[in-house]
């Protein structure tokens, strides 16, 4: 994954942000929405592609955009900014390739201090019935 091809192929779109601002968002497209073309990105490989359409199904559209919207601050250069971190990270985290699970077994001494829990706690119920006559 090259972060400088990438970062150039974003497509930014300019919205008026919604929630409270007073004047000021009436008036200022401050929200910020990204687009990236997936399919088209020159700089991830075929390998990463095809992983990133696994991971990331739930977030592509149908024409493998990522659509990454943000209205966290009042200033759009700061959202744009904000927005190409966030889509950084989700394609870092999509393209982590998960540790494999190694198997461990239980410890001997483990096991026996169980077991010997197991027939105290017995001893101590059959203590506690009443004797057979």
């Amino acid at each position: 994954m090259e972060k400088e091809i990438l970062l150039k192929e974003l497509t930014f779109k300019a919205v008026r942000s919604s929630g409270s601002g007073g004047q000021n968002v009436n008036k200022v497209a401050s929200k910020v929405v990204l687009y990236f073309d997936l399919t088209h990105s020159k700089g991830l490989s075929e390998v990463e592609k095809e992983r990133l359409q696994v991971k990331l199904a739930s977030k592509l559209s149908q024409d493998n955009l990522i659509i990454i919207t943000c209205e966290k601050d009042r200033s759009q250069f700061k959202n744009r900014a904000f927005a190409e971190k966030k889509l950084i990270k989700c394609l870092e985290d999509g393209l982590k390739i998960p540790k494999v699970r190694q198997k461990t077994k239980t410890p001997r001494s483990v096991q026996e201090k169980r077991l010997h829990a197991k027939k105290v706690m017995s001893v101590l119920k059959q203590n506690r019935k009443a004797p057979n006559l």
